[in-house]
């Protein structure tokens, strides 16, 4: 039987963790399954109580500790440490603290990488949204459903609904997750680039769903916008880590050069579109977030939690 670890970090969601915890309860799967929760609040420490509170009764072995250290990526690496160290399962399911899976969810994850042999999967994420959105924002990042196509893929961005072979985790140089975007993000692309880099196989499967509650605070033009900023900041920064080439520097450059001049172009091509000219915006302030990042500037995008 396959040995699956769930790891979840979580700082100040209590309510979100329960529903995730719960959803985790009512998976149909054949797999021997374990829940890895780090909560990083050594403070408040409400996904300890919380899990300490339903243990007793839950329907899989609930492994929760404080990970003190802030930032997502010393939570990761403590979730990390802890399924090597305190599990033998063979794949380590990661979801954040707003997500849930459908029941599903796990045996679509297991069925595509028996068929392909990835060593790291990237699932479905449906946004639930408190608030919806207006039309225009809607399809911006963060908030447009992230879809695709079941199959092998080149590459995987970030960590929310994944599958990773405990190989890939054994295999790196510790620590697995970077410290350095421990509260800009980005330290999730960093891990795949640097399974990448190693010949990893990447498969994308659609069937496994996950929901993503976002807060009335996140379905903003104005969010959407900071996190364009967030997203090319963190990219850029990631980029900058392993020394590119003075031509993928040179692309690079392009890249930005166009999505500026674009902006007032398609501001005013699109004024009867709103959709369309959010999404200009758009990849303006993340052209400008890279610019921040070639200028030495990170931007924290999680010291501030959405939700609860």
């Amino acid at each position: 039987m396959l040995e699956v670890a769930i790891a979840v970090p979580t700082f100040r969601r209590p309510l979100g963790l329960e529903r995730l915890l719960r959803a985790i309860e009512k998976l149909e799967t054949a797999a021997d399954v374990t829940v890895l929760v780090a909560d990083n609040d050594a403070e408040r420490h409400e996904g300890l109580d919380l899990c300490q509170r339903i243990a007793a009764g839950y329907r899989w072995p609930l492994d929760a500790f404080v990970a003190p250290e802030r930032g997502i990526a010393s939570a990761r690496n403590a979730l990390s440490e802890r399924m090597l160290a305190k599990t033998k399962a063979q794949f380590t399911a990661m979801l954040d603290d707003d997500e849930w899976p459908e029941p599903h969810w796990l045996d679509a994850f297991l069925r595509l990488q028996s068929e392909t042999g990835a060593e790291a999967l990237h699932g479905a994420v449906i946004p639930v949204f408190e608030t919806p959105p207006r039309a225009s924002v809607a399809q911006c990042d963060g908030m447009a459903s992230q879809r695709g196509i079941t199959g092998p893929c080149a590459t995987i961005d970030s960590s929310a609904n994944v599958l990773v072979s405990r190989a890939c985790f054994e295999g790196l140089a510790k620590p697995c997750f970077d410290p350095a975007f421990g509260l800009g993000g980005g330290e999730d692309k960093d891990f795949f680039t640097r399974l990448e880099a190693q010949g990893k196989h990447f498969a994308y499967c659609d069937e496994a769903v996950v929901n993503a509650y976002v807060p009335a605070s996140r379905a903003t033009l104005a969010w959407a916008l900071r996190r364009a900023y967030s997203t090319g900041n963190s990219d850029m920064r990631v980029f900058l880590k392993y020394r590119p080439s003075a031509a993928a520097m040179a692309r690079e450059f392009v890249k930005i050069a166009g999505a500026f001049a674009a902006v007032p172009l398609m501001s005013l091509a699109l004024a009867a579109t709103p959709p369309r000219r959010a999404r200009g915006l758009w990849k303006g302030f993340r052209a400008a977030g890279k610019v921040a990042a070639l200028m030495g500037r990170r931007y924290n995008e999680y010291a501030v939690t959405h939700g609860a």
